[in-house]
């Protein structure tokens, strides 16, 4: 009993501890050592970042403390309005970055497309008092803007960072959060919300995104494997055939279905977000799509058994088959790095392909246990049968 106050204690320190963790993470406990004050403030979704602004509607001046914490050496950031669009292109920045010297360096940048270096030039509506400040790890760009009042306080923003080389800045990554950081923000309510993920389309994107992963994740990733699986284990049984050969043209017909409306959804995905390019997932996929669209239609080609090139045709089948299924997996993966799912989803798929790898290998070891048990029954059953003979031979 007397180890109850105690523990009773530890939990206490410990609930305290987390909570201060967590409200130490949000924006209104913050405290500028500037003692800058701000109306209002938003806890950004991604990035580690955070906004502080007071906004003047009769004006249109924004005053804003745009914060990126956890920021690692070599790294540039930047916050901007988009007064046309909910992207990347027509994003009028602010951009901050530490230099070599130990300055930081804030300035306007208007991106007009995808493939930017960040280059130094005038917004299209003016900036005033621009300044930034780096220390521990932290940035934070201040600024106030003068917005056009047409936009009734709703504005688009996006926030990046990326790599420095030297002190240029280098292109942002195309893939997780680097295609979330987009919200809308109500300066006069003070809601935001997601309105993108990769420069246009709104939660629709996200959505077809997702669709895309499920789809050919299932068909190539996981269906295939299955197929291939069923054609080459059950056969050994005599008693399974055809029936395998239904159930495996069954299961590689249907995963090839809905691969290819996987596929069909993720050309158009790279269609709306040009600029966007994921060249080597793109290239497996349209690989795989034309292996699966030959090995689909060479089915109507096939000899029969015992056609003189029916060995030639299943070196063919065999070989171009396992190859999709590969591949397969390999884009699979590239695709979950590009959507960059809860870890959950990975880890899942991953013990998916583990189970049918041990499978596989359990089935394969059986399979040749049985191949050869069936040839030593075989050559025993003929040598019988010409010993037979031979001692009949004796007797005509």
């Amino acid at each position: 009993m007397a180890k109850s106050p105690n523990l009773l204690l530890c939990l206490s320190v410990l609930i305290f501890i987390i909570t201060e963790s967590a409200l130490a993470q949000k924006c209104s406990n913050y405290k500028f050592s500037t003692n800058r004050l701000f109306e209002s403030c938003n806890d950004l979704s991604i990035l580690d970042s955070f906004l502080h602004y007071t906004y003047d509607s009769s004006s249109g001046n924004l005053q804003i403390a745009y914060r990126h914490t956890k920021l690692t050496s070599g790294k540039w950031v930047a916050w901007a309005v988009n007064p046309t669009s909910t992207g990347m292109v027509g994003a009028q920045a602010i951009v901050a970055y530490p230099q070599s010297d130990g300055t930081v360096k804030a300035y306007t940048s208007p991106i007009s497309s995808y493939q930017t270096s960040l280059p130094e030039a005038e917004l299209s509506f003016n900036v005033s008092e621009l300044s930034a400040t780096y220390q521990n790890n932290e940035m934070i760009i201040y600024a106030t803007l003068n917005l056009p009042l047409a936009s009734n306080g709703i504005i688009n923003t996006v926030w990046q960072d990326g790599s420095l080389s030297g002190n240029n800045p280098l292109p942002h990554p195309t893939s997780g959060n680097n295609v979330r950081s987009v919200s809308t923000l109500n300066l006069v309510s003070g809601a935001s919300g997601s309105t993108s993920t990769g420069g246009g389309g709104g939660a629709s994107k996200l959505r077809k995104r997702n669709i895309h992963g499920i789809l050919n994740g299932v068909s190539w990733g996981i269906m295939m494997p299955i197929g291939a699986i069923i054609a080459r284990y059950l056969k050994v049984s005599k008693s399974a055939d055809p029936a395998w050969f239904y159930l495996h043209v069954f299961c590689q017909s249907s995963a090839y279905i809905i691969g290819v409306a996987g596929w069909a959804t993720g050309l158009k995905l790279g269609s709306e977000s040009a600029g966007i390019q994921f060249t080597f997932h793109r290239a497996v996929g349209i690989a795989l799509f034309c292996l699966a669209t030959i090995q689909v239609f060479a089915m109507f080609l096939r000899p029969k058994p015992e056609h003189k090139y029916r060995v030639y045709w299943n070196i063919y089948h065999h070989t171009v088959g396992y190859t999709v299924i590969i591949l397969a997996v390999v884009n699979v993966f590239k695709g979950l790095d590009i959507l960059s799912p809860e870890k959950q989803w990975r880890n899942a798929y991953t013990a998916i392909i583990v189970v049918l790898g041990i499978v596989a290998a359990v089935l394969e070891a059986f399979t040749w246990y049985v191949v050869i048990k069936r040839v030593k029954a075989e050559e025993s059953a003929k040598t019988g049968q010409r010993v037979g003979n031979d001692g009949r031979s004796l007797y005509v």
